[in-house]
Protein backbone atom coordinates (compact mmCIF):
# COMPACT_ATOMS: atom_id res chain seq x y z
CA UNK A 1 0.00 0.00 0.00
CA UNK A 2 1.41 3.94 -0.92
CA UNK A 3 0.82 6.95 0.73
CA UNK A 4 1.43 10.35 -0.35
CA UNK A 5 1.26 13.36 1.92
CA UNK A 6 2.07 16.82 1.99
CA UNK A 7 3.90 19.02 4.63
CA UNK A 8 5.48 15.91 6.07
CA UNK A 9 8.50 17.68 7.65
CA UNK A 10 6.41 18.72 10.89
CA UNK A 11 3.43 18.19 12.75
CA UNK A 12 0.65 16.51 12.13
CA UNK A 13 1.86 14.83 8.61
CA UNK A 14 4.97 14.07 10.29
CA UNK A 15 3.56 11.60 12.93
CA UNK A 16 0.95 10.45 10.50
CA UNK A 17 3.94 9.40 8.16
CA UNK A 18 5.27 7.69 11.37
CA UNK A 19 1.89 6.27 12.04
CA UNK A 20 1.69 4.68 8.82
CA UNK A 21 5.16 3.07 8.64
CA UNK A 22 3.68 1.00 11.50
CA UNK A 23 1.78 -0.28 9.01
CA UNK A 24 4.85 -0.78 6.60
CA UNK A 25 3.20 1.69 4.16
CA UNK A 26 5.08 2.83 1.40
CA UNK A 27 5.70 6.57 1.73
CA UNK A 28 5.71 9.50 -0.68
CA UNK A 29 6.38 12.45 1.45
CA UNK A 30 6.34 16.14 0.41
CA UNK A 31 8.11 19.24 1.84
CA UNK A 32 9.91 22.50 0.93
CA UNK A 33 12.88 20.95 2.87
CA UNK A 34 13.69 18.04 1.54
CA UNK A 35 16.98 17.59 3.72
CA UNK A 36 14.71 17.78 6.78
CA UNK A 37 12.08 14.88 5.94
CA UNK A 38 15.79 12.86 4.67
CA UNK A 39 16.44 13.56 8.32
CA UNK A 40 13.27 12.72 10.05
CA UNK A 41 12.71 9.39 8.27
CA UNK A 42 16.35 8.13 8.33
CA UNK A 43 16.86 4.66 9.40
CA UNK A 44 12.82 3.38 8.72
CA UNK A 45 12.09 -0.05 7.85
CA UNK A 46 9.48 0.90 4.93
CA UNK A 47 10.49 2.49 1.69
CA UNK A 48 10.02 6.28 2.00
CA UNK A 49 10.82 8.19 -0.99
CA UNK A 50 11.17 12.23 -0.43
CA UNK A 51 10.15 14.90 -2.64
CA UNK A 52 10.94 18.81 -2.59
CA UNK A 53 7.71 20.97 -4.22
CA UNK A 54 6.66 24.26 -3.44
CA UNK A 55 2.91 23.84 -3.29
CA UNK A 56 2.15 27.33 -3.53
CA UNK A 57 3.04 27.30 -6.81
CA UNK A 58 0.23 25.48 -9.27
CA UNK A 59 3.11 23.93 -11.73
CA UNK A 60 5.20 22.49 -8.91
CA UNK A 61 1.38 20.49 -7.57
CA UNK A 62 1.21 19.47 -11.58
CA UNK A 63 4.45 17.93 -11.11
CA UNK A 64 3.85 16.31 -8.65
CA UNK A 65 1.00 14.46 -9.81
CA UNK A 66 3.07 13.81 -12.80
CA UNK A 67 6.00 12.48 -11.15
CA UNK A 68 3.77 10.55 -8.97
CA UNK A 69 0.77 8.67 -11.00
CA UNK A 70 2.21 6.03 -12.49
CA UNK A 71 2.95 4.74 -8.74
CA UNK A 72 -1.02 4.03 -8.17
CA UNK A 73 -1.01 5.54 -4.82
CA UNK A 74 -3.67 4.27 -2.65
CA UNK A 75 -3.99 7.16 -0.30
CA UNK A 76 -3.72 10.82 -0.69
CA UNK A 77 -3.10 13.21 2.36
CA UNK A 78 -3.47 16.86 2.02
CA UNK A 79 -1.84 18.11 5.26
CA UNK A 80 0.65 21.13 3.63
CA UNK A 81 -0.75 24.75 4.71
CA UNK A 82 -0.33 27.83 7.40
CA UNK A 83 -2.05 30.66 8.80
CA UNK A 84 -1.61 34.11 9.73
CA UNK A 85 -3.29 36.28 12.43
CA UNK A 86 -4.12 39.98 12.63
CA UNK A 87 -6.91 42.35 11.01
CA UNK A 88 -7.75 41.87 7.73
CA UNK A 89 -7.24 45.17 7.01
CA UNK A 90 -3.90 45.46 8.31
CA UNK A 91 -2.10 41.79 7.31
CA UNK A 92 0.05 41.18 4.30
CA UNK A 93 -1.34 40.24 1.09
CA UNK A 94 1.62 38.47 -0.41
CA UNK A 95 1.57 35.85 3.12
CA UNK A 96 -2.43 35.39 1.97
CA UNK A 97 -1.64 34.74 -1.21
CA UNK A 98 1.18 32.21 -0.74
CA UNK A 99 -1.81 31.10 2.27
CA UNK A 100 -4.75 30.39 -0.45
CA UNK A 101 -2.47 29.10 -2.51
CA UNK A 102 -1.18 26.33 -0.66
CA UNK A 103 -4.43 26.45 1.44
CA UNK A 104 -7.02 26.19 -1.34
CA UNK A 105 -5.19 25.42 -4.34
CA UNK A 106 -2.68 22.73 -3.58
CA UNK A 107 -5.84 20.81 -2.48
CA UNK A 108 -7.55 21.27 -5.64
CA UNK A 109 -5.40 20.47 -7.83
CA UNK A 110 -4.46 17.25 -6.06
CA UNK A 111 -7.21 16.20 -5.05
CA UNK A 112 -9.08 16.50 -8.50
CA UNK A 113 -6.10 15.19 -10.40
CA UNK A 114 -5.32 12.28 -7.98
CA UNK A 115 -9.41 11.70 -7.58
CA UNK A 116 -9.54 11.19 -11.31
CA UNK A 117 -7.35 8.43 -11.52
CA UNK A 118 -8.89 7.00 -8.04
CA UNK A 119 -12.63 7.31 -9.53
CA UNK A 120 -11.42 5.16 -13.22
CA UNK A 121 -9.92 2.35 -11.51
CA UNK A 122 -12.81 2.73 -8.56
CA UNK A 123 -10.41 2.88 -5.34
CA UNK A 124 -8.67 5.05 -3.30
CA UNK A 125 -8.57 7.45 -0.21
CA UNK A 126 -8.26 11.10 0.29
CA UNK A 127 -7.96 13.14 3.88
CA UNK A 128 -7.77 16.67 3.36
CA UNK A 129 -6.68 18.12 6.58
CA UNK A 130 -8.67 21.09 7.45
CA UNK A 131 -9.97 22.77 10.52
CA UNK A 132 -12.51 23.24 13.07
CA UNK A 133 -12.08 26.57 11.31
CA UNK A 134 -13.89 25.21 8.95
CA UNK A 135 -17.46 25.22 9.84
CA UNK A 136 -17.33 28.89 11.19
CA UNK A 137 -15.89 32.69 10.03
CA UNK A 138 -12.56 33.72 12.03
CA UNK A 139 -12.33 36.99 13.09
CA UNK A 140 -8.38 38.17 12.90
CA UNK A 141 -7.84 34.69 11.24
CA UNK A 142 -10.15 35.87 8.21
CA UNK A 143 -8.06 34.38 5.21
CA UNK A 144 -7.70 30.66 7.42
CA UNK A 145 -10.83 30.25 8.16
CA UNK A 146 -11.85 30.72 4.60
CA UNK A 147 -9.12 28.47 3.37
CA UNK A 148 -10.44 25.93 5.51
CA UNK A 149 -14.04 26.53 5.15
CA UNK A 150 -13.50 25.51 1.51
CA UNK A 151 -11.36 22.82 2.21
CA UNK A 152 -14.89 21.35 4.38
CA UNK A 153 -16.97 23.06 1.26
CA UNK A 154 -15.09 21.28 -1.43
CA UNK A 155 -14.76 17.23 0.45
CA UNK A 156 -18.86 17.37 1.55
CA UNK A 157 -19.82 17.98 -2.18
CA UNK A 158 -17.14 15.24 -3.68
CA UNK A 159 -18.32 12.87 -1.02
CA UNK A 160 -22.01 13.15 -1.94
CA UNK A 161 -20.61 12.65 -5.46
CA UNK A 162 -18.79 9.83 -5.08
CA UNK A 163 -21.71 8.46 -2.85
CA UNK A 164 -24.43 9.08 -5.67
CA UNK A 165 -21.92 6.89 -8.18
CA UNK A 166 -21.84 4.17 -5.63
CA UNK A 167 -17.96 4.81 -6.12
CA UNK A 168 -15.57 2.57 -3.86
CA UNK A 169 -13.32 5.90 -3.45
CA UNK A 170 -13.50 7.39 -0.02
CA UNK A 171 -12.64 11.21 0.81
CA UNK A 172 -12.08 12.10 4.83
CA UNK A 173 -11.94 15.44 6.41
CA UNK A 174 -10.14 16.01 9.43
CA UNK A 175 -10.97 18.70 11.07
CA UNK A 176 -9.00 19.21 14.95
CA UNK A 177 -8.88 21.83 17.11
CA UNK A 178 -5.61 23.57 18.37
CA UNK A 179 -2.88 20.83 18.02
CA UNK A 180 0.81 21.52 19.03
CA UNK A 181 2.60 22.16 15.67
CA UNK A 182 4.82 24.87 14.71
CA UNK A 183 1.83 26.24 13.27
CA UNK A 184 1.27 28.51 15.87
CA UNK A 185 4.89 30.31 15.11
CA UNK A 186 3.90 30.91 11.50
CA UNK A 187 0.93 32.30 11.84
CA UNK A 188 1.95 34.54 14.82
CA UNK A 189 -0.53 33.19 18.19
CA UNK A 190 -0.91 31.45 21.04
CA UNK A 191 -3.75 29.35 21.90
CA UNK A 192 -5.30 29.55 25.50
CA UNK A 193 -6.92 26.08 25.69
CA UNK A 194 -4.92 22.89 25.62
CA UNK A 195 -3.80 21.70 22.51
CA UNK A 196 -3.24 17.58 21.34
CA UNK A 197 -0.04 16.56 20.39
CA UNK A 198 0.74 16.22 16.54
CA UNK A 199 0.87 12.33 17.89
CA UNK A 200 -2.38 11.77 18.82
CA UNK A 201 -3.98 14.21 15.94
CA UNK A 202 -2.77 12.07 13.83
CA UNK A 203 -3.61 8.95 15.17
CA UNK A 204 -7.38 10.27 15.66
CA UNK A 205 -7.26 11.23 11.67
CA UNK A 206 -5.66 7.74 10.31
CA UNK A 207 -8.00 5.50 12.17
CA UNK A 208 -10.97 8.22 11.12
CA UNK A 209 -9.91 7.29 7.81
CA UNK A 210 -9.67 3.90 7.82
CA UNK A 211 -12.88 3.99 9.80
CA UNK A 212 -14.55 6.09 6.23
CA UNK A 213 -15.53 8.39 8.51
CA UNK A 214 -16.36 11.33 6.62
CA UNK A 215 -15.83 14.23 9.13
CA UNK A 216 -13.05 13.58 11.69
CA UNK A 217 -13.64 15.80 15.08
CA UNK A 218 -11.29 15.32 18.07
CA UNK A 219 -13.56 14.13 20.96
CA UNK A 220 -12.37 17.74 22.48
CA UNK A 221 -13.62 19.68 19.98
CA UNK A 222 -17.40 17.54 19.00
CA UNK A 223 -19.74 19.47 21.62
CA UNK A 224 -17.61 22.92 20.07
CA UNK A 225 -19.06 21.45 16.22
CA UNK A 226 -22.26 20.55 17.75
CA UNK A 227 -23.01 24.13 19.50
CA UNK A 228 -21.77 25.98 16.51
CA UNK A 229 -24.75 24.40 14.94
CA UNK A 230 -27.68 25.62 16.80
CA UNK A 231 -25.92 29.66 17.72
CA UNK A 232 -26.76 32.64 15.68
CA UNK A 233 -23.64 33.75 13.80
CA UNK A 234 -23.46 37.21 15.10
CA UNK A 235 -23.00 35.31 18.65
CA UNK A 236 -20.47 32.63 16.93
CA UNK A 237 -18.59 36.32 15.12
CA UNK A 238 -18.70 38.34 18.84
CA UNK A 239 -17.11 35.23 20.77
CA UNK A 240 -14.65 33.83 18.00
CA UNK A 241 -13.50 37.48 17.67
CA UNK A 242 -12.96 37.72 21.41
CA UNK A 243 -11.01 34.24 21.20
CA UNK A 244 -8.63 35.61 18.32
CA UNK A 245 -7.67 38.44 20.57
CA UNK A 246 -6.36 36.64 22.98
CA UNK A 247 -4.24 34.56 21.21
CA UNK A 248 -2.55 37.40 19.26
CA UNK A 249 0.82 37.41 19.99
Amino acid sequence: MKALITGASSGIGREMAKYLSEYNYELFLVSRDKAKLDKIFKGYKNKITTYQFDLTKKEECIKLYKTLKDEKIDILINNAGFGDAGKFSETSLDKEMDMINLNIKAYHILTKLFLEDFVKRDYGRILNVASMAGFIPGPYMATYYATKNYVVSLSLAIYEELKRDNSKVKISIFCPGPVETNFNNVANVNFNIPSLSSKYASKIAIDGLFQNKLIIIPLNMKLNHFLSKFIPIKTILFVNSLIQERKIK
